[in-house]
């Protein structure tokens, strides 16, 4: 009975370190834990803070400059239309004074001379005519509106220009209405 008794006191002993309350050390380290995982959260969040404060101050920033550059795109084309005006005021003066004039043959200078100053306005501002007439027929720059069966000109050759047209710089402004030739015998 001994070895049972022993054996049960064994039993007695396991079962009440089994449900046995925690001491107050590992309360206090508990405590600790948890007031530096609060600090941690606080300044956490403070950086949180910080930088959603900070991720404001850029959109704003960001907005700032997107709406000051289409501002000063704007203003860019305004100087660049008026500087564009500002050439071709004296033809329109020039236009008229000669439509205050008598007609006669000082009337047809004076409108060659108008043609003149609108043609040199538009080369100061970079406009260039396209040279069609006997050019070979280029869909880039030429806009044929009728095929003419002739054997004067090679075959697919610009016969006669109907409208001008007009390049800026590298840029076509609009293409010359032209006529091609069609010719059999040359193809």
């Amino acid at each position: 009975m001994t070895a049972v008794k022993v054996n049960r006191e064994d039993q007695d002993k396991a079962l009440d370190l089994d449900h046995e309350l925690p001491s107050g050390e590992n309360e206090t380290a508990s405590v600790e834990s948890q007031a530096a995982s609060d600090r941690e959260l606080s300044q956490l969040k403070s950086e949180r803070d910080t930088l959603y404060d900070r991720l404001a101050r850029l959109q704003a920033e960001f907005d700032n400059y997107r709406k000051r550059q289409v501002r000063e795109q704007q203003d860019f084309r305004d100087f660049a239309l008026a500087e564009a005006i500002k050439t071709l005021l004296p033809i329109v003066d020039s236009f008229d004074r000669a439509l205050q004039a008598p007609e006669g043959p000082e009337f047809r200078k004076g409108v060659e001379l108008i043609n003149r100053q609108f043609h040199d306005a538009l080369t100061k501002l970079g406009v260039e005519p396209l040279e069609a007439e006997g050019q070979p027929f280029d869909p880039n720059y030429h806009q044929a509106v009728q095929m003419v069966e002739t054997d004067e000109a090679d075959h697919n050759h610009v016969v006669d220009q109907l409208q001008r047209g007009y390049k800026l710089k590298d840029r076509l402004l609009r293409p010359a209405m032209v006529r091609v030739a069609q010719n059999s015998k040359k193809s």
